[in-house]
């Protein structure tokens, strides 16, 4: 891990309570390139464009934001070495299909400090509408589940910023769902009425990907252990708060294998 960004010379950190390193630079370009891989890696899951394609858009200076993505044309990627008129056609398809996946999927693509799948899942169900949330108040964020006053700052503060008002704005405009919708909604399935917390690094999936596998299966998935918890799901490298919470608490601890036997893996 280097000690400074490559593209903006930013001393790099690593949050407290979170697995990535970080460049606190708001104005690095790494910000976009980074928002952009992760939209179409996982929020959207847009099929045919991963990380080489994002890269290759970001080099020829195509694709900058996310609403760049979604304003590019098959006649612009027919231009660039590789796509041909099948593959540019299902490319730009797929892109403006992604249009369609749900407000929580929006909210975590849109790369807001602190906030992964779990919690992108409360605020969009908390608030019901991104006009909501960007009117509320420090005070009213922090009552939604998994939220406290330095999270819900980061998020007020995000929303407060003119440029990440602008990018709402232009997403809004060109299609994307900014209001919770059915597919937001809790699902139900065989692990309906258990909550589950997930800790440390896991093998198989990030942990906002097994977030989204418990609840699609009726799952509760939370951020803190309380005597409610079913199950404690244990990774690599642990938080020892969560850990310790839930031995003192009798929550029973779940390894991997057991989160796949859970999930009928």
């Amino acid at each position: 891990m280097p000690k400074k960004c490559p593209l903006c010379g930013t001393e790099i950190v690593k949050p407290e309570g979170e697995v990535m390193h970080r460049c606190p630079n708001r104005a690095c370009p790494s910000r976009g390139l980074e928002t952009l891989i992760a939209w179409v890696q996982g929020p959207s899951d847009i099929e045919g464009v991963g990380e080489q394609t994002i890269r290759t858009l970001w080099d020829v200076g195509l694709v900058r934001s996310l609403p760049d993505l979604y304003r590019l044309t098959k006649a612009q990627l027919l231009e660039l070495e590789g796509f041909a008129e099948i593959s540019a056609t299902a490319a730009i398809e797929a892109i403006q299909g992604s249009k369609q996946v749900p407000f929580s999927r929006v909210l975590l693509g849109l790369n807001i400090p602190g906030i992964g799948w779990v919690l992108a899942q409360n605020l969009a169900r908390h608030f019901g509408t991104v006009d909501r949330l960007m009117a509320a108040t420090q005070e009213e964020v922090a009552e939604v589940e998994g939220f406290g006053p330095d999270r819900a700052e980061l998020v007020v503060e995000w929303f407060a910023d003119e440029q990440n008002r602008k990018l709402v704005q232009e997403l809004r405009e060109l299609g994307l769902r900014f209001e919770i919708g059915e597919e937001d909604k809790p699902a139900e399935g065989p692990l309906t009425g258990s909550t589950y917390v997930i800790t440390g690094t896991l093998e198989r999936f990030s942990r906002d990907e097994a977030a989204a596998e418990l609840e699609a299966k009726g799952a509760k998935v939370t951020n803190s252990v309380s005597k409610k918890t079913t199950g404690l799901i244990v990774g690599e490298e642990p938080g020892n708060s969560k850990l310790t919470k839930a031995q003192r608490e009798g929550v029973p601890l779940l390894t991997e294998a057991e989160l796949l036997k859970l999930l009928g893996r």
